[in-house]
């Protein structure tokens, strides 16, 4: 990390300064009467929504919870490695890495003989898709991680709790600030805040969504999970592994071990449910649904010594109609004011770990773009991608548990009557494998539109796929020989991000294509970077550019790398040597051949603020670099 740019300051760097103006902590006293942006709810979606804007102290950002107080148990645990990484770029994933659980096998157990036995056993995730593993960890800590972040930003963001949003109205009159919002305290007294932009991260039961008049809709599947996280003594031999459990009379069980050594989850099939019977999932107690888990287990025992949490749900799968407050004809025509995110805009099973990484995507698309926006440095029209990206990726998650899930609880199938149906052992670790890819959150493909280009140029940069994250790759800096990971570097700060890699030739001529490359950024009336960098800020305000090399770290001189690269920044115009990188040889491993990068041409890789690829050219398309962002970002000239 970097640190010291305006001056030596003692103590936790992680703990920056407080924006003049901002102490004490927001949230600590009266809601102020107008905001900018009104984030209900602390869910997964709320506090990495929260957590992008508390970089951003110039915006007025307020959180309400009805709750009266952090969650402390949460009931998702599942963290898909796309969401580690996603924590990477909060300077989080080393703690949650520290304290989780890692899911590094799988194991499958069928029917054998009266009792069960061990199947198959694979690796949870494939290798290639990610340097970080699947991990497990409370949601409660997740968000704490994220609280904590917030809290020591330089906005000192933290929420209001025990305030209930009651209704939520978008006046047609309403001048800068037309959402009004009604909440009431926990003393029953009421307030009213006027906000630019409300975000409903408040859960399947959202106020903010029944406010707008937006429906979930979908179906209940009538069959009923029960969920318990439980300290156990057990004979059970992979009682320390993720597993997938299929008992011979047909139930099914699925375990989670949690972080800690000793606390394990257990999701155990309940069975069928009778349409309409309301009370059903009432009647399963705690004790039924260890009896069940024994069941399964047999011939293995199990004796559960104490429960932390435990709860019975019903598979089902709802998405909303729309994930904001603008209807499909009036789209394009205004501004959306209000959106729904998480759970309360699409809802699904357990099983598949999905809910709290995809409702954190949601937050992670939404949080920059209305930093943009509320910045001045895009138009209102970037707020209307929103509803359009997420609500396709929600809509495949739906289909996808629906698969999953029925899955999960298929009956064994039997070989003696196959017109039966059924799922044997062999068939879920197949489909299990198969799925690898989803349950890993790397499924998210962003269509081409204004944000992703059609991937014209896709053969120079095979390895990062326009539209997907960009998949990070081990590099050496070369001002001071550290090895690290190329993505690992960009921070949740809004700012985009610009991969520039060298072709052939000698990178120190300033003939070769990547010193043209940064002439024309340094240069060039129609450089993005001058074009969109506001005068005075430092050089990468906006973007954030990086070279890759294809020599050695020490066949390259500093000093004879473009300047560009060598950005004067802060207050005392000091030069930031982390722009420059070389691939990590000593370590056998070569970007360019890992990512698949055109070595004659050279790449551009263009970056969102959210980690996916919006665009990939060759190192000498200057043009189309430059037009790209024509409608996504507005010139500096325009900033007020």
């Amino acid at each position: 990390m970097q640190f010291y740019l305006d001056g030596y300051r003692p103590g936790d760097p992680e703990e920056r300064p407080a924006a003049p103006g901002v102490e004490p902590a927001a949230g600590s006293g009266a809601l102020p009467e107008e905001v900018d942006v009104l984030v209900v709810g602390t869910g997964p979606a709320g506090v990495v929504l929260a957590a992008q804007l508390a970089e951003f102290p110039g915006i007025t950002t307020r959180v309400v919870e009805r709750r009266s107080g952090p969650l402390e148990i949460g009931q998702a645990d599942g963290v898909a490695c796309r969401t580690v990484e996603m924590f990477t770029a909060f300077g989080l994933s080393e703690k949650l890495l520290r304290e989780a659980y890692w899911v590094n096998e799988t194991a499958f157990w069928g029917p054998a003989g009266s009792g069960i036995g061990r199947t198959g056993r694979i690796q949870d995730v494939a290798e290639g898709l990610s340097e970080y593993p699947h991990v497990i960890v409370n949601q409660a800590r997740m968000q704490d991680y994220l609280l904590e972040k917030m809290r020591t930003s330089p906005s000192r963001l933290v929420p209001d709790y025990g305030l209930e949003v009651t209704g939520v109205e978008v006046l047609p009159e309403g001048g800068d600030h037309p959402v009004e919002v009604t909440l009431r305290c926990e003393g029953g007294d009421a307030a009213v805040v006027r906000a630019k932009y409300v975000v409903g991260c408040d859960g399947a039961r959202s106020a903010v969504r029944k406010s707008l008049g937006i429906e979930l809709r979908g179906d209940a599947r009538n069959h009923a999970w029960g969920v318990m996280d439980v300290l156990a003594v057990t004979d059970f031999p992979d009682i320390r592994l993720k597993s997938v459990i299929q008992g011979p009379s047909g139930g099914n069980i699925l375990i989670i071990p949690r972080e800690g050594g000793y606390l394990v989850r257990f999701y155990v099939d309940l069975g069928d449910l009778e349409p309409g019977d309301r009370e059903a999932r009432r009647r399963f107690t705690r004790e039924s649904i260890v009896e069940a888990a024994q069941e399964v287990l047999h011939p293995y025992t199990l004796e559960v010594k104490d429960t932390a949490w435990w709860s019975v749900y019903e598979v089902g799968q709802r998405i909303a109609d729309r994930f904001d407050d603008v209807a499909d004809a009036e789209r394009g025509t205004r501004t959306p004011r209000v959106f729904i995110a998480g759970d309360a805009c699409h809802t699904h099973s357990a099983k598949a770990g999905q809910g709290m990484n995809v409702s954190m995507q949601d937050g992670f698309n939404l949080g920059w773009k209305l930093a943009a926006v509320l910045e001045g440095r895009s138009p209102e029209s970037l707020l209307d991608t929103y509803a359009g990206e997420r609500r396709a990726i929600a809509q495949e998650l739906i289909d996808f548990d629906l698969r999953f899930s029925t899955m999960m609880a298929a009956k064994p199938k039997d070989p003696d009557h196959p017109e039966a149906g059924g799922v044997d052992a062999a068939e879920k670790q197949r489909i299990f494998t198969e799925a690898g890819r989803f349950t890993a959150g790397f499924a998210t493909e962003y269509a081409a539109g204004p944000l992703t280009d059609p991937g014209r140029h896709q053969s120079v940069a095979a390895g990062f796929p326009v539209g997907q994250r960009f998949y990070s790759a081990p590099v050496v800096r070369v001002a001071d020989a550290k090895e690290t990971g190329l993505g690992h570097l960009a921070r949740a700060d809004g700012r985009w991000r610009i991969y520039a890699f060298a072709g052939a030739g000698d990178p120190h001529s300033p003939d070769s294509g990547i010193a043209r490359f940064c002439r024309f950024l340094a240069e060039s009336p129609e450089s993005p970077v001058r074009r969109f960098t506001p005068d005075g800020a430092d050089p990468d305000a906006v973007f954030d550019v990086r070279a890759v090399f294809q020599q050695g770290h020490r066949d390259l001189a500093v000093e004879k790398l473009p300047a560009f690269l060598k950005p004067c920044k802060g207050r005392f115009g000091l030069v930031d040597y982390e722009k420059m990188f070389a691939p990590d040889l000593k370590a056998g491993r070569d970007i360019f051949h890992e990512r698949g990068i055109d070595r004659a041409r050279g790449a551009i890789v263009v970056v969102r603020p959210d980690q996916y690829v919006a665009q990939v050219l060759p190192l000498d398309a200057h043009a189309e670099l430059a037009g790209f962002f024509d409608g996504i970002l507005l010139p500096a000239a325009a900033l007020v």
